[in-house]
């Protein structure tokens, strides 16, 4: 049995699992648990024309690219998402980058924006599971960003102000989880992903040979 639950696994084409959520939530703080415990989960590197800081490695953080190297790959469709941030600089997810993962049926999980999702979902619709992280209170989310000390008072009052235009969004997602703490919700979400690597639609190639396989059996048997 755990030889045909191996095969299975290894002919399944991998998923994307999307997760958004206000910052402060938790959402990067999940997502390295989620990856330390699961090898089958990659993250998706970006490609952004900023350039380089302190100690961020090229390929490992980041693909740093000139504006005019975006503006190809843009031109040749060759991402899933795009977007222009509000500092000038431009941010997107390689469509080769995810397919070599997928293909190989391991799973791609994204930090992203509910822009960046919705991109993804229409591109590619049945590879994409959405998830949506909420904090249990507008109040606890306050005090989870002063807590980290890592933003001044006015980029925390910025990112608050911004609260409201993210949660508006929740309904485009697939699952919405409630992030009362890391751990809880951590293992929400790895409870979602098991479900959706179990969907037919995801074993389709790996199944239909297992099932005829199984009919000639009993076929035979019944000889």
């Amino acid at each position: 049995m755990e030889d045909v639950v191996d095969y299975l696994n290894k002919v399944r084409r991998g998923a994307m699992f999307l997760i958004d959520a206000p910052s402060g939530t938790g959402k990067g703080t999940i997502i390295k648990e989620l990856m330390k415990k699961d090898n089958k989960l990659k993250f998706s590197v970006s490609v952004t024309t900023r350039p380089p800081r302190n100690n961020e490695v090229d390929g490992v953080d980041y693909y740093f690219i000139s504006d005019e190297q975006y503006d190809k790959y843009k031109a040749e469709n060759a991402f899933y998402e795009c977007v222009d941030s509000q500092y000038g600089n431009r941010y997107a997810t390689l469509r080769s980058e995810v397919d070599r993962f997928l293909n190989v049926g391991e799973d791609v999980i994204f930090d992203i924006d509910w822009v960046g999702a919705r991109q993804i979902k229409e591109k590619a619709p049945k590879d994409v599971v959405t998830i949506y992280m909420l904090p249990p209170s507008i109040k606890e989310l306050r005090r989870r960003l002063e807590g980290r000390k890592t933003d001044s008072k006015e980029v925390i009052d910025k990112r608050m102000s911004m609260v409201v235009d993210k949660i508006e969004h929740w309904q485009e997602f697939d699952y919405v989880v409630i992030c009362t703490n890391p751990e809880e919700a951590s293992e929400k979400i790895s409870q979602i992903i098991s479900a959706e690597r179990m969907k037919r639609v995801r074993q389709k190639e790996g199944l239909e040979n297992f099932v005829s396989e199984l009919i000639d059996e009993a076929k035979k048997e019944g000889k």
